[in-house]
């Protein structure tokens, strides 16, 4: 396998190299809507070299990505799991496919993207190009969609979300989860269909549904299938190759490289 770019590891002083660690999906618009988001991330950074890997279903590999980073000569790396929370993936998937690279690679795993008010931003973008309007939040609520997550932390970050964007001016936003949260959590979602239910159930004017998702696939489907049965008035793309998306992305590439730095110098 071969892969794009050269000069980390070898003096060109670009900083260390970013691997974007992607899910992987059958589905084919998952990979194409990560490849889009990459390609706005080196256009915003065109000196950085920039890999995109999967840990599933899709091509290039995580740990063929790192081989041939190293093979190239490449020494630093940092490792951006594309994931909105801290959930399953974060914490043991990815941790272990870097644990398993070549020796000679320093990787350091970046945070996941959310929360960020670039994030929040980048919803209401999607919002806005499906045909809502600024001066339309009073009168909308919305339903804040997740793949979902059985992790209290993931729970928690989509409940904070939820809550700190009904402050923005929306008439109420609510979360909801395409897959079922933990049953013994006191934070747990409702599917999308029924949140938008209940929301119309309280007399909402009009209802918007807001994929909180990076790519296309069988969740998110879900989320669009709800949405529709339930009859909302919107509904929203996903966050996909958003601009806020790419430069948060960077912010937290940014992050790795300076508690990197703090480290190496004994800060």
């Amino acid at each position: 396998m071969s892969v794009h770019g050269s000069g980390y590891g070898q003096g060109h002083g670009y900083g260390p190299a970013l691997v974007v660690v992607a899910h992987g999906s059958r589905d084919p618009r998952h990979a194409a809507t990560v490849h889009a988001l990459v390609r706005r991330v080196r256009a915003l950074r065109p000196g950085l070299r920039v890999e995109t890997g999967f840990l599933d279903f899709n091509v290039p590999s995580v740990s063929g990505v790192l081989e041939s980073l190293a093979a190239d000569g490449v020494r630093d790396v940092v490792a951006q799991p594309l994931l909105l929370t801290r959930a399953f993936h974060a914490k043991a998937d990815i941790p272990a496919v870097l644990g398993a690279a070549p020796a000679r690679l320093r990787i350091r795993q970046a945070e996941v993207l959310g929360p960020s008010p670039l994030l929040t931003s980048a919803l209401e973008r999607r919002l806005y190009e499906a045909g809502l309007a600024p001066g339309d939040k009073p009168t909308t609520g919305v339903v804040l969609a997740s793949a979902g997550s059985t992790d209290p932390e993931a729970i928690a970050v989509i409940a904070a979300i939820a809550r700190e964007w009904r402050h923005t001016g929306w008439c109420a936003v609510r979360p909801a989860f395409a897959s079922a949260s933990s049953p013994e959590s006191p934070a747990g979602f409702p599917r999308t269909e029924e949140a938008v239910r209940r929301l119309r159930a309280e007399g909402v004017r009009r209802i918007a549904v807001a994929p909180y998702v990076l790519a296309p696939g069988f969740l998110p489907d879900r989320i669009a299938r709800g949405a529709v049965d339930a009859g909302a008035d919107v509904l929203a793309g996903v966050l996909g190759p958003a601009p806020e998306v790419a430069r948060v992305l960077l912010r937290r590439y940014d992050g790795a490289v300076r508690a990197e730095h703090r480290i190496a110098v004994g800060a």
